[in-house]
C-alpha cells in the first residue's frame, strides 16, 4: 500500500490522464466520419484514430510527470519504468460501442505495483462518470460531485444479475461454463463493456463474467472493484489483474457459487 503522499500523487496523475483521454474521445464519438480498423485475423476487433491519439495523449503526460513509471498500453509498444509502477492504459475499452454510438465504453487507467493494481479508474466521459478505485476506498464522480461506492449484499445466484459481452467473445468450452451460470441467475444482460463494472462498485449489478482479456482490458476494474468491498479473480480464483478470464463478484457467497458452475464438467475451463 503506498503511502498518503504517493497515493495523491498517483490519484492527481490518474485524474490528468482521463481528462486528456476525453479531450480526444469526445471529440470522435458519434462522428459518421469516424472508421475504423480490423486488428484481428478473424472476426472484427477495431481500432481508431480516436484509440491511437487518446493513448498518445496519456504517454505524453507520463513521460512528462511519471517519466520513471513503465507503461503497458493497448495500442503502442510497452515502455520499461525504473520505478516499480506501471501505468496500465485502454484508451477505448468497448471500440465496437464506441462506434455503434453507445455510451457502454470508456478509458481505463490503472497503475500497478508488482502486486497488483494500486489505483484505477473507468472513465465514461459522454454521460461524466469516473469510476475510481484507491487506496482508500471507491468513489464515483459525476459532474463535480463525488460520492462513496459499495458492491451490493447479494449471495444468492437466483437473487443476481450478471453481465457480459458473451456470445460475443470466448471459446465453445467458456461460453458453456458461463451459461451454466447465466443459467442460474435472477437477470443477464450482454455488451456492456467496461460500464459494466462500474455498475458492479456502484451496488447496481452483482456479476461480471469475460474471457480472454488483458491486462488493459482488467487491471482498473480490479482496481475500482475491490475498492468497493468486492472480489476480482479468474475462473480458478487465482489472481487475474495481469490478464485472462474474469468473474467479479459483490459478496464471497456469489463468487463461490459463480466459480464453481465455471469449473463444473471435465475439469472446468
Amino acid at each position: 500500500m503506498p503511502d498518503k503522499v504517493l497515493s495523491q500523487q498517483l490519484y492527481d496523475a490518474a485524474m490528468q490522464l482521463g481528462d486528456a483521454a476525453a479531450q480526444v474521445t469526445l471529440r470522435y464519438f458519434r462522428s459518421r466520419d469516424l472508421s475504423a480498423d480490423n486488428k484481428a485475423l478473424a472476426g472484427f476487433d477495431p481500432v481508431t484514430v480516436a484509440d491511437r491519439e487518446a493513448e498518445q495523449a496519456m504517454r505524453e503526460i507520463l513521460a512528462r510527470i511519471r517519466p520513471d513509471d513503465g507503461i503497458l498500453g493497448e495500442e503502442y509498444a510497452s515502455v520499461a519504468g525504473r520505478s516499480g509502477l506501471t501505468w496500465v492504459l485502454d484508451p477505448i475499452d468497448g471500440t465496437r460501442g464506441f462506434l455503434s454510438g453507445t455510451p457502454t465504453w470508456g478509458t481505463l487507467i490503472a497503475v500497478c505495483d508488482d502486486t497488483g493494481p494500486i489505483v484505477g479508474m473507468i472513465d465514461q466521459p459522454h454521460v461524466g462518470e469516473r469510476f475510481l478505485g484507491l487506496p482508500g476506498g471507491a468513489k464515483l464522480l459525476h459532474r463535480g460531485d463525488s460520492s462513496p461506492m459499495r458492491v451490493s449484499a447479494t449471495t444468492r445466484l437466483d437473487d443476481a444479475i450478471l453481465f457480459s459481452t458473451f456470445p460475443e467473445i470466448g471459446t465453445p468450452d467458456e461460453r458453456a461454463a458461463f451459461t451454466r451460470v447465466a443459467d442460474q441467475v435472477r437477470l443477464v444482460r450482454y455488451g456492456m463493456d467496461c460500464y459494466a463494472y462500474g455498475l458492479l462498485a456502484l451496488g447496481q449489478i452483482d456479476l461480471v463474467i469475460e474471457a480472454g482479456l488483458n491486462a488493459y482490458d482488467i487491471a482498473a476494474p480490479v482496481a475500482v472493484i475491490e475498492a468497493a468491498g468486492g472480489i476480482v479473480t479468474d475462473w480458478r480464483g487465482g489472481p487475474v489483474w495481469q490478464g485472462g478470464n474474469a468473474v467479479a463478484a459483490a459478496t464471497p457467497e456469489l463468487h463461490a457459487a459463480a466459480l464453481a458452475l465455471l469449473q463444473d464438467g471435465a475439469g472446468g475451463p
